[in-house]
């Protein structure tokens, strides 16, 4: 091993653990990376800012405002809660739910199609008394199941045809991975709906644990000049046996005073935080001299008139918000709307609500105005933004939703029939929308995910070191020495086994674009198709099934569905099992 591997291996393992442990967001990590190959020399200029122009990592681009565009009609949202309405069981529903859902995300980024339908199939559970953590990671996961089926389902698939473009290979056609993924695909749905969803928890929804369970809640009133009882202890100030109601903490300049004693005096400037009902807490600010801290000039009383409502969103992965208490990202003058509530992994956090530090996949009950739910539903801030009592739907003119539903599926069949690459259909697509006045430039912006994309084409960078410094032959030579006396199927296997591991604890695309170098010199060293190599990483790359971190659809499902990380260990790893013998076995007759 040279030096110069040696520095690159050590790059890329301090990249993992940064990663791992989350010292900074994933797209920011491998960007630094590929800054520091760039000034050390192992990569020019130009194969540094290759992966910004490659033709997988641009198509990804014009994915998402297709997806966008897709989204903002209201069709799907509209067809989806008519085709729900006729279904009675949970075994049922999940069949007339997940099949659809599945055939969209074969056509259609995921993320856009999981934030539209988490809030449908949540109305749906709540109706029917149904607990939602029954649904959500099956939805996600048959979206992930979904995206193997075509080239333009996921955006692994798009880097790695990509990367064979690059390395003047053919690359993917449309329908490359559908042998694989309709099988995967059929066997997988098979399992959520007879085994996967009672492996999973039976958590109320975020609003009917508001509803039901209230001491799961916590409010921030602050004592004013005109609070009529200064000086008097907690007892004498009335605040000691309200129904309902529980003084958890005092918070008094830098000092906590915690438990509350019935003998603590009260002062002015003291912060009381409550757990318990709402109700009780709308009640205690008619109490002259309490104020409700909200964060925001807007209070409780106003949810009677309709001028405010609570507000569920979930915290994404390349929110602002990161990193940062919610009075240091000051929520109230950026959103207009206060945070009653954060939940996390289905506890609420035992803190003041403005020392909390948020992190993706946070919960948040907000107290907002009427427009902020038709305002953030789209921000890159949130995942999921949806009003608890009556969800705002998406409002765009029919003909122009079937208008872009039409041109998807002649984008397609352009595809299909090979009269235009995926790159130029997808730019052709756009351009339609654009002139049309389908959406404006402003919206295209908005929907392209640009944390994304400066990942995948940092990675490009990443891969094009271990390609030119050696590494990827030196650790294909590693594992060939391990695999080849057991034969080529249990290599595939491990070929499998290493990118879901890499899958699983950084991210799908850094995994492919690290995996696929070494995969082509395996394929090399043994003589076999590289296309058959490829469809198995482009599979396990995919299958990220047992974190709630390593596919941004299980992230923004975390939240709403009350989950822990064991329960996506718990329903994830068997269906990782199924997916990788269905798939090694299927590649392994179909390519070699």
């Amino acid at each position: 091993m040279t030096l110069e591997m040696m520095f690159v291996l050590i790059l890329l393992l301090a990249m993992f653990t940064a990663l791992v442990f989350e010292v900074a967001r994933p797209d920011m990590v491998i960007f630094s990376v590929l800054v520091i190959l760039l000034l050390s020399g192992i990569l020019t200029v130009e194969e540094a800012l290759k992966g910004f122009s490659n033709a997988g990592m641009l198509t990804i681009a014009l994915l998402f405002i297709v997806a966008g565009v897709i989204q903002k009609s209201g069709l799907i949202h509209q067809m989806m809660e008519k085709w729900l309405r006729n279904s009675r069981t949970s075994a049922g529903a999940m069949i007339r739910f997940f099949v659809p859902t599945s055939v969209l995300s074969a056509f259609l980024n995921n993320t856009p199609i999981v934030v539209t339908l988490t809030p449908i199939i949540k109305k749906w559970c709540e109706d029917r008394g149904i607990a939602p953590s029954k649904f959500l990671i099956p939805l996600s996961y048959a979206t992930i199941l979904g995206g193997m089926i075509t080239l333009m389902g996921t955006s692994t698939n798009l880097v790695i045809h990509g990367l064979l473009l690059d390395l003047g290979m053919k690359g993917f056609s449309l329908f490359t991975l559908a042998a694989v993924g309709i099988p995967v695909t059929f066997i997988g749905l098979l399992y959520l709906c007879t085994i996967g969803y009672k492996l999973l928890p039976d958590n109320q929804s975020f609003s009917q644990r508001w509803k039901e369970e209230p001491k799961e809640y916590i409010a921030e009133m602050k004592v004013t000049q005109a609070f009529g009882k200064l000086g008097k202890r907690v007892k004498q100030a009335g605040l000691r046996d309200l129904k309902g109601l529980y003084l958890i903490e005092i918070i008094r300049g830098n000092e906590r005073i915690s438990p509350v004693r019935s003998t603590t005096v009260i002062q002015i400037g003291d912060r009381l935080i409550f757990t318990g009902l709402m109700s009780t807490i709308a009640d205690l600010q008619k109490m002259k001299g309490l104020e409700l801290e909200t964060g925001t000039n807007i209070d409780l009383d106003d949810l009677k008139d309709g001028t405010t409502s609570l507000v569920e969103a979930v915290v994404s992965d390349q929110s602002f918000l990161l990193s940062k208490t919610i009075k240091q990202s000051t929520f109230r003058s950026r959103y207009d709307a206060g945070v009653i509530a954060v939940h996390r992994n289905n506890e609420r956090i035992k803190s003041k609500v403005g020392d909390i530090v948020l992190k993706p996949g946070d919960t948040l009950l907000l107290l907002a105005g009427p427009d902020f739910v038709a305002q953030y539903r789209r921000s890159n801030d949130f995942f999921v933004v949806s009003a608890l009592d009556t969800p705002e739907a998406l409002k765009q003119s029919t003909k122009k939703g079937w208008f872009s539903i039409i041109m998807l599926l002649v984008m397609i069949g352009t595809v299909t029939l090979g009269w235009l690459d995926m790159f130029k259909a997808m730019a052709l697509t756009v351009l339609v929308f654009l002139v049309a006045k389908i959406i404006t430039p402003q919206e295209a912006k908005k929907y392209i995910h640009f944390h994304v994309l400066l990942l995948i084409a940092s990675s490009f960078g990443i891969g094009a070191a271990m390609r030119k410094t050696g590494l990827a032959e030196w650790t294909a030579d590693v594992l060939l020495d391990i695999g080849k006396p057991f034969g080529l199927l249990v290599m595939l296997f491990m070929i499998y086994l290493l990118t879901n591991l890499f899958t699983e604890l950084v991210t799908n695309s850094t995994a492919a674009v690290m995996m696929l170098p070494i995969g082509i010199e395996m394929a090399q060293s043994l003589q076999v198709d590289p296309t058959g190599i490829a469809v198995v990483i482009a599979v396990a790359a995919s299958a990220s099934f047992v974190t709630p971190i390593g596919y941004q659809t299980n992230l923004i499902v975390y939240g709403p569905g009350g989950y822990t990380f064991m329960d996506y260990v718990r329903a994830g790893l068997p269906l990782s099992l199924i997916v990788m013998l269905t798939s090694v076995f299927i590649i392994y007759h179909l390519w070699f």
